[in-house]
């Protein structure tokens, strides 16, 4: 119940959610409807998902050379998903959905990751993928495969890394040849044989439904059999599992996608994680190799449209890592207020006569209670002003719209990575609150920080975000998206500095905010990214602690006009982050800004 009543003081008290009514798109809706929506996953993720979380993690999905057995508690679990309408919870009437503001299908969706992240994450993929095609498919492509995948008949997947590049895209190498002469009048889209290797791959194989759509990225080489080097040359197409007609029924047609194998990892084991083999001729398609595929947009411009799910799916982990550190944080503090170990510390030292007290009476114990709270209530908060954004993106004027997506631009490499590391310390401090039995199997936190592990890896690897924050985001378009968020962060200082407890912060995230644009200039002093980017993970670390202090800041605002225990305690929460936290970042900027050499200068013989 209390992630609920943040979740609600968020949405209601601190980001106004009830002004969006006030929106056409939105008009058929009310604060009733929201809390309506809400109601019904927090029942499902308490009924479905939670139960069964840790029957998902010790029974892996296994192989038997035909077909990926999961738990029957996945299949139900995810069904109900699809019955409750949320796979496509803010798209158009139209397209099946309920035309939701995107931060109440957030809010909604924190349910089911902090029930179990690895279930929910068939449906989070599937969503993306088929809002990509919304985006960027033919109408056609829009009817038959988006519809199929919001309506939950078919799931979808994103298939980028290959064994032999991981996060390189550069060097993908699948390759993607036109299938006959008439090959461009296919209604489905231009189509193409694929023949390549996919790693890493999410979803890739199971039987939750009748097909699985992969959305593939692949080169067509040019009319010397070459391909294109770099990403320029990367192309986005559809391959479905099992082949399908106009009308999106199957054909009886299995496509020449083959599972190579399961991959066994350290958490997030309920999610089905692949290698698939593209056209090796062990499923040949009217008597041949190589997998059939639709083109989606025009050729080379397949990153751009990947993208669009990439950005959204980068959210979506943001979004489980912060639910991930909830569950840890929400079983620590349930079990420091059960357990009953050491005595007090008063005046005199201990006194072993006294009974002994709970752990949460102890200094140290609330310290790493706190240090949770600010993570993962701090995190929730960064991803439900992201979500707000995107409604801006898609409802606000032309203004308001121009100016949500720039924050968006520089936000989202925060949103993906800040919760990745610090709600990860979360999942970690919960297992130290429980001591020996945190680690243990009897406790569920150990699966907590397991799963938790993942979120820093995929998606874009920590030192990706990095570098494209640094190296992309902060100095695009002459530095437009940094300006404009040091805009946001000082009027909320200048607010803040005008209220008595706030004062003191609101000067201590001036300063940093000043801090931080000093040291952008300093890293990009020379010109020369070799230099700038060294420590371009120190820069995301300073710069995601410098968002999470003003969005503390801006909720500490709204607390200020409330009463009771749930107020003290954001307030508590803020403190903690700029007492403890906020501190942090003048050793990460102080590489950045002189430029710190020892990462490039130390040599592989030193190690």
């Amino acid at each position: 119940m209390a992630m609920r009543e943040t979740l609600e003081f968020l949405l209601n008290d601190w980001l106004r959610v009830d002004a969006l009514l006030d929106r056409p798109r939105f008009a058929d809706h009310s604060g009733e409807t929201f809390t309506q929506v809400l109601d019904t996953c927090e029942r499902i993720a308490r009924e479905k998902f939670a139960p069964f979380n840790r029957l998902i993690d010790t029974q892996e999905p296994h192989f038997d050379g035909e077909r990926v057995h999961l738990p029957q508690a996945t299949h139900d679990a995810l069904a109900a998903y699809v019955e409750s309408g949320m796979m496509a919870a803010a798209q158009d009437y139209d397209v099946g959905g309920m035309q939701l503001p995107c931060v109440i299908q957030m809010a909604a969706k924190s349910f089911f990751s902090q029930a179990s992240v690895a279930i929910g994450g068939y449906a989070m993929l599937t969503t993306g993928n088929a809002g990509l095609l919304m985006a960027h498919g033919s109408a056609l492509q829009r009817e038959v495969f988006a519809k199929n995948e919001f309506a939950g008949r078919w799931f979808g997947t994103m298939c980028l890394s290959e064994p032999q590049a991981g996060s390189s895209l550069s060097d993908v190498a699948t390759r993607a040849v036109p299938d006959g002469p008439d090959f461009e009048s296919d209604p489905l889209g231009p189509r193409f044989r694929l023949r390549g290797n996919k790693m890493w791959i999410s979803g890739g194989e199971h039987e939750i439904t009748e097909n699985i759509i992969h959305l593939v990225l692949a080169k067509i080489p040019g009319a010397d059999g070459k391909l294109v080097p770099g990403t320029r040359g990367i192309s986005l197409f559809i391959v479905p599992k099992k082949l399908v007609n106009t009308r999106g029924e199957l054909t009886g047609e299995r496509n020449d996608v083959a599972l190579a194998g399961l991959n066994h990892k350290l958490g997030y084991r309920g999610t089905t994680n692949t290698l698939l083999n593209f056209g090796e001729g062990q499923f040949p398609v009217r008597g041949e190799s190589g997998a059939v595929g639709y083109l989606v947009g025009q050729p080379g411009e397949g990153l751009r449209c990947m993208f669009h799910m990439m950005n959204e799916a980068r959210i979506g982990v943001g979004l489980g890592a912060v639910m991930l550190g909830y569950a840890g944080y929400e079983a620590s503090l349930y079990y420091a207020r059960q357990r009953s170990q050491g005595r007090p510390i008063t005046g005199s030292g201990k006194d072993a006569s006294l009974p002994p007290v709970t752990l949460i009476q102890h200094a140290d114990i609330k310290r790493m209670l706190l240090a949770q709270k600010s993570y993962v209530e701090g995190g929730l908060a960064l991803e439900l002003y992201c979500a707000r954004l995107v409604d801006e993106l898609n409802t606000g004027d032309e203004a308001a719209a121009a100016q949500a997506g720039t924050l968006l631009e520089v936000l989202t490499p925060i949103a993906k990575s800040w919760p990745s590391e610090w709600c990860l310390e979360a999942n970690s401090l919960a297992i130290q609150v429980l001591g020996g039995y945190g680690y243990t199997r009897d406790f569920p936190v150990e699966q907590h920080w397991r799963d938790n592990r993942l979120n820093m890896i995929h998606e874009g690897t920590h030192g990706i975000q990095g570098l494209d924050l640094l190296g992309r985001k902060v100095v695009m378009n002459g530095g437009a998206g940094l300006k404009l968020l040091a805009t946001r962060v000082a009027a909320t200082a200048e607010r803040a500095g005008q209220v008595e407890g706030l004062a003191e912060h609101a000067n201590a995230l001036a300063a940093a905010l000043q801090s931080l644009g000093a040291a952008t200039k300093s890293a990009w002093a020379t010109g020369v990214p070799e230099e700038a980017l060294a420590n371009a993970t120190p820069y995301l670390q300073a710069f995601g602690h410098l968002v999470l202090a003003w969005l503390w800041l801006d909720v500490a605002l709204a607390a200020c006009t409330a009463q009771g225990d749930l107020a003290s305690g954001k307030l508590a929460a803020m403190r903690y982050f700029f007492v403890y936290e906020l501190p942090k970042i003048d050793a990460w900027l102080g590489v950045v800004a002189r430029r710190e050499a020892l990462p490039r200068e130390m040599q592989d013989a030193w190690f």
